[in-house]
């Protein structure tokens, strides 16, 4: 019977912390969707998130763009197939490569940020300090943070789109000896709309998943220095599973047959 209760008591607590979770979610999303708005918290969000995420998003996406060039023809040369390289690299960048790799770069810097200064409000009673001053905390610390993550995401996406495809053609270019005008009609004559679309339409769910962990186990931290530090880490991990969660399930949804 011990092993029994144990698994109960497993799922029991499982039940609660989903139920937890929902309702926060569920607020968290009305408090997005009716007034007022923090602008000004917004735009610093967007700026914070965006603007510098922007780097290491950029030099994510270029040697990525550059290694699967490298890639794409050594395994097509083994069937004459070296011409599809640029039609590879545009495809893998736009659909999935992009979306992901920015989704997580932005989970280790922005998630485990976020999570990271909401749990040291909660620890240092901060959060508390809001609510006897009759400012709502979902209002005032998360609606924009998830605003500005769903928004700047797709944005950062479509510049590391464009930085990959960049790293893809310099490499195809100087380094394999593609005849540039060719590389790029290639490349534009492959992609397509919904190529574009699916990323940018990834990279804001990405967006919103990455805030929501954050502000969630961030919001909820434990007491003391240990349980920021845990909900750090549980915002960074939980983020980048449900990304590549998400990631799986919008592609079946965008491409399936």
């Amino acid at each position: 019977m011990t092993f029994v209760a144990a698994i109960g008591r497993t799922f029991l607590l499982f039940l609660s912390a989903t139920g937890r979770f929902a309702l926060f979610t569920g607020q968290a999303v009305s408090h997005c969707v009716r007034p007022p708005l923090y602008l000004r918290l917004l735009v610093r969000q967007m700026v914070d998130i965006g603007y510098y995420s922007l780097p290491v998003v950029g030099l994510t996406t270029l040697f990525a763009g550059m290694v699967l060039a490298l890639q794409s023809y050594t395994g097509f040369a083994r069937f004459n197939a070296e011409g599809a390289v640029a039609t590879v690299v545009i495809l893998s960048i736009t659909r999935e490569l992009g979306p992901v790799l920015a989704g997580l770069m932005v989970a280790g810097r922005v998630g485990a940020a976020m999570a990271a200064e909401l749990g040291t409000m909660r620890v240092t009673e901060q959060i508390d300090a809001l609510t006897t001053l009759s400012t709502n905390p979902f209002k005032y610390l998360i609606t924009p943070r998830l605003l500005a993550a769903t928004l700047m995401l797709p944005c950062l996406v479509l510049v590391g789109d464009v930085i990959g495809v960049f790293g893809g053609y310099l490499v195809g270019v100087y380094r394999l000896g593609f005849n540039p005008a060719n590389y790029i009609q290639q490349s534009w004559d492959f992609l397509e709309y919904m190529d574009v679309v699916s990323g940018l339409v990834k990279a804001a769910v990405f967006g919103f998943v990455i805030a929501l962990m954050g502000c969630y186990h961030g919001f909820n931290s434990e007491r003391g220095a240990a349980g920021v530090g845990k909900a750090t880490t549980n915002a960074v991990v939980s983020a980048s599973i449900l990304i590549l969660i998400f990631n799986y399930l919008l592609t079946g949804l965008f491409f399936a047959d």
